[in-house]
């Protein structure tokens, strides 16, 4: 799992009311956003199964069901992909996805993928099939984070404006130094907390925002942790930690985060350290605390990582 994935995962879950909004300004009145969503991840693998090495799903895709005005059993499907990388099959997997939700379901189906690479031309938005007269084409609703206008963005009342704020500040790393970098993401939280959002999907984006845009250098995250502190008042940061941590696995739910609750066996306690290493900036003081283990606990299972 990649920990980028992961957090898209996440987001979408935690704002795909603004998700729908954002990308269906002109359609977005026919959704009942009041009767919530279902996440149909574990369907979408029984449609896909991994077994399947050239169609395995990819954990950031996700098919949600979604219920429609028009009546009390009417709903509809939104697939969902987010494409990091080049690569020359993703029409053909987009198209596959398509038909194969559609056949099973036999429900309408809206297809939308988000390009959160750096490249100027990748952005493949037709799947064309062509052999002895037989001929199909197959498009889909495509998104390129690198193509935005960030002042537009900026501008926007829907708190979805903000996430893809934060993918196009993490294209700038290792094109501006740390420093600017941590101006940049300083700024986004500014920007996030001077909006009206509700105080759970603030938390979910401040989550988007401090680990998609990383450091490398200790110092510049020791600074963002500062600066997070000052901005929210200290009020927010064990929010996002819980949030964290429910994040990083099940065993949130057989560890706990309460300071009196005794944290299982070492085996448990060495894979909750080792995904916050891997998909947090979070210093190891921090990491011992919220896990509740000694610091030497947390170096010890950074040491095993290698670099």
């Amino acid at each position: 799992m990649n920990v980028d994935d992961s957090l898209w995962k996440g987001i979408l879950e935690d704002v795909f009311d603004d998700f729908l909004v954002f990308f269906f300004k002109e359609d977005a009145a026919q959704f009942d956003l009041e009767k919530g969503f279902e996440f149909l991840d574990k369907e979408l693998e029984q449609l896909f199964p991994s077994g399947d090495s050239k169609q395995a799903l990819k954990f950031v895709d996700k098919l949600v069901k979604v219920f429609t005005k028009a009546g009390t059993e009417e709903w509809v499907l939104v697939h969902v992909e987010v494409q990091g990388y080049n690569d020359s099959a993703f029409a053909k997997r987009m198209f596959t996805y398509f038909y194969r939700i559609l056949d099973h379901y036999n429900k309408p189906v809206t297809c939308v993928a988000i390009f959160t690479d750096d490249s100027k031309s990748y952005q493949p938005t037709t799947y064309n099939y062509s052999y002895l007269g037989t001929k199909a084409t197959f498009s889909y609703n495509t998104y390129k984070i690198n193509d935005q206008d960030k002042e537009e963005l900026r501008r926007s009342s829907n708190p979805f404006a903000i996430v893809i704020l934060t993918a196009l500040v993490a294209l700038k790393k290792g094109k501006v130094t740390e420093e600017t970098l941590l101006d940049l993401k300083t700024d986004l939280i500014r920007a996030l907390l001077k909006k009206q959002i509700p105080k759970e999907k603030a938390r979910s984006i401040l989550i988007f925002i401090s680990n998609y845009v990383r450091f490398d250098n200790k110092e510049i995250t020791a600074k963002f942790e500062y600066e997070l502190n000052v901005l929210t008042n200290n009020n927010t940061t064990m929010g996002i930690e819980e949030m964290i941590l429910k994040r990083v696995g099940d065993e949130y739910l057989e560890i706990g985060i309460e300071r009196g609750i005794e944290i299982g066996s070492n085996k448990k306690s060495w894979d909750v350290v080792k995904k916050l290493l891997i998909q947090t900036d979070f210093s190891f003081e921090r990491i011992a605390d919220m896990v509740g283990v000694e610091v030497s606990f947390v170096e010890e299972v950074k040491a095993s990582l290698g670099d």
